[in-house]
């Protein structure tokens, strides 16, 4: 029973590129590993999701029909797998200790998933990244992401991204771009808001799974969401 807040993060792997647009920026890396770690020193269980797209995309590798999806999904998983490790390593670089779990096999690098080794390591105070998606194609990491919440039982989850919450077009493109504070699951379905896919929202709808949005880059962002304070970001909530 966690006496403890307790959330998932989910970081694209995009964001992890940085300027450069590929691979991954070791001083984005440990600039996230610091926000994770001020979330442990004030006594909250962290769970992480990241995407891989920094590497590659199933979809892109996919799309010209020479690669099958699955196999561009499943190497989309490995690609989550190498941004977990690095995560690893800058977050017990500065002094974090934590595990990474995969959905698929591979003993020699990390874990296995087993949710309830999980919740052990989270009770102890450790981060869990949980890596290679669901370990199932056609699924993607946001899905992962709220699948892992749900089972960690997570009290929120909360998708750090580029921006500071949802937006009605790219705010990064249109200047008359409106923001929403608030929204419910329906509207984000209905009205096809890209908060997450469709699959992840509806899964975080069954289990009454708050989703906040957030700029990953504002520092403190994660701690002050935690908190409470929801002045900084977009909540995706029942109504």
């Amino acid at each position: 029973m966690k006496s403890r807040q307790r959330v998932l993060v989910k970081f694209s792997g995009e964001a992890l590129a940085g300027k450069n647009g590929f691979g991954i920026d070791t001083m984005i890396l440990k600039f996230i590993a610091n926000e994770i770690k001020t979330l442990i020193e004030n006594d909250v269980e962290v769970g992480i999701v990241i995407g891989g797209g920094n590497i590659i995309r199933g979809v892109s590798a996919a799309k010209d029909g020479i690669i099958k999806r699955s196999s561009g999904d499943y190497m989309g998983m490995l690609s989550t797998v190498i941004n977990s490790i690095a995560m690893q390593e800058a977050l017990e670089h500065v002094g974090v200790d934590v595990r990474v779990q995969s959905a698929i096999k591979m003993e020699a690098i990390c874990e296995t998933f087993i949710v309830r080794r999980a919740k052990r390591h989270l009770e102890k105070g450790r981060v869990v990244i949980f890596a290679a998606g669901t370990g199932n194609p056609f699924f993607t990491t946001d899905t992962a992401a709220t699948l892992r919440a749900v089972e960690i039982d997570a009290d929120m989850i909360i998708k750090a991204t580029k921006v500071d919450g949802v937006y009605d077009k790219d705010p990064n493109k249109f200047i008359d771009a409106q923001k929403y504070e608030e929204l419910t699951y329906e509207m984000a379905l209905n009205d096809n808001i890209k908060v997450m896919d469709d699959t992840s929202i509806a899964l975080a709808k069954d289990n009454s799974l708050p989703i906040i949005v957030c700029d990953m880059f504002d520092k403190n962002n994660l701690l002050n969401i935690i908190k409470g304070d929801h002045s900084s970001c977009s909540v995706v909530k029942k109504s």
